[in-house]
């Protein structure tokens, strides 16, 4: 492989008037530019990215706000747009960023890397972050860990052998919403009383396959050295079996992890029903919409978690929902979804109790007096109160838990998704396509979650 470091500079005003900054939905950080020239001090880290596709770019938007993040290198095989395009952004910022096509030659030839994002199709994940530990790098690897629990395995015990950090990309974990929810309305507090039952789900708008410019195609010896068989799987991995694991693992990975998360535990079986019934089966292998229904078992008690992906249509977008016998928990990264309900019969002066204290804020008084109820009808319900919880964060999804990464490599916090965590999610989530393809439940076994 040759080294395709861009040789072409390229300033800030220039960038910003070719529209390119804008086109690729990246903004640009002012705090960013005037550190980014700045002498390295005991907190810079020197980063490289492998994979600059959609996540790639969303991931490297993120770091740009990140003050002492330096890039040396990007690799991807999408030399004419993907690779150029996050090489002229970095050249923008003032960061010299080698570029290459194979991630051997670049940890061959960039002796001072501290770390690494990967963002590359999932079946890569396991090679790309297994090679990158073992060079002596800490990881910051995209969920899900891998296409198969092989995979996961691998990285899990070349995290083990190296000692290297290695963060999957679960990024709920580090957001302060849901941390707070957890730590003080779930475990402290308990204000759902027994949860009963968990919801989630991810529903999107039916949307074309992705294409491509013509005259930036890669050659064919290229994608067929890399995994794909053409362009189109290329741009639409995600939907191929071997590749990817379909909507159920690329967007139900985030919010199945939550249950784990919040009801502090692993699933003991999981039934599942899913299809392509929409899409052409051909270009797309894994299933457009899946429901499936986990049962946990919590004190002896059973929970069950309904989970659904559906990718035709946006209704009610994406949220997880905690329901316990004295309230609901809904919680999103979507700004205004979160929210949590007090059951009619618990009294109101409980939860006025945790609103004096700080924990919840009252935002909508009960719509029917419990005084008066002479008008409902017998099977009609009182209308829950309203309260939201007094935790906001205005920082792009990604970068709370980039942060948390980068300064656990500095020695300053903990992982908050380190391997063993995200291994456990992969196999509560990499099950869901077993059991669509087996047409039945499927049970866990203790020893499935451990490596």
């Amino acid at each position: 492989m040759t080294d395709h470091k861009l040789k072409r500079g390229i300033n800030r005003r220039s960038f910003l008037r070719s529209g390119a900054v804008t086109g690729a939905g990246i903004i640009l950080s002012p705090m960013f530019t005037a550190k980014s020239g700045a002498a390295k001090n005991s907190d810079d880290l020197n980063v490289a990215l492998v994979g600059a596709g959609a996540q790639g770019q969303v991931l490297l938007n993120a770091c740009l706000k990140i003050p002492n993040i330096r890039f040396r290198a990007v690799c991807d095989i999408w030399v004419q747009h993907n690779q150029k395009r996050a090489c002229n952004l970095l050249k923008a910022y003032k960061h010299d960023a080698n570029a290459y096509v194979d991630y051997r030659e670049m940890l061959d030839k960039e002796s001072g890397l501290d770390a690494v994002i990967v963002a590359t199709p999932d079946f890569w994940h396991a090679e790309h972050t297994v090679g990158c530990l073992k060079a002596g790098l800490h990881v910051y690897c995209e969920k899900e860990m891998s296409n198969t629990l092989e995979g996961a395995r691998k990285m899990v015990q070349a995290q083990k052998e190296t000692g290297k950090l290695l963060q999957i990309g679960h990024q709920r974990r580090s957001n302060p919403r849901y941390i707070y929810c957890f730590e003080k309305l779930i475990r402290q507090t308990k204000i759902l009383g027994r949860i009963t039952t968990v919801n989630g789900q991810w529903n999107r708008s039916a949307r074309p396959d992705l294409t491509w410019p013509q005259k930036a195609t890669i050659d064919q010896g290229t994608l067929e050295k890399y995994g794909f068989e053409s362009m189109h799987q290329f741009r639409n991995w995600r939907w191929y079996k071997k590749l990817g694991g379909g909507p159920i693992v690329d967007l139900g990975s985030h919010q199945i992890d939550i249950f784990n998360w919040f009801l502090d535990t692993v699933p003991k079986s999981v039934m599942a029903s899913g299809g392509t019934d929409y899409y052409d089966k051909k270009n797309h292998q894994w299933y457009d919409n899946v429901m499936a229904i986990y049962e946990y078992e919590v004190g002896q008690r059973t929970i069950r978690a309904f989970y659904q992906t559906i990718t035709t249509n946006s209704s009610q977008g994406h949220f997880e929902k905690f329901m316990g016998s004295e309230g609901t928990l809904i919680v999103s990264e979507a700004s205004g979804t979160s929210a949590i309900y007090r059951e009619e019969w618990v009294p109101a002066m409980k939860w006025d109790e945790w609103v004096k204290k700080g924990y919840l804020n009252k935002t909508e008084a009960t719509p029917h007096s419990s005084d008066d109820d002479s008008s409902l009808e017998v099977r009609a319900s009182v209308l829950p109160t309203i309260y939201d919880f007094p935790v906001k964060t205005d920082k792009p999804y990604h970068q709370l838990h980039l942060e948390n990464f980068f300064n656990a490599i500095r020695g300053k916090a903990k992982l908050n998704c380190p391997a063993e965590i995200g291994y456990k999610s992969a196999v509560t989530v990499l099950k869901v396509n077993e059991a669509v393809a087996a047409g039945g439940k499927l049970n866990f076994k203790p020893e499935d979650f451990k490596v």
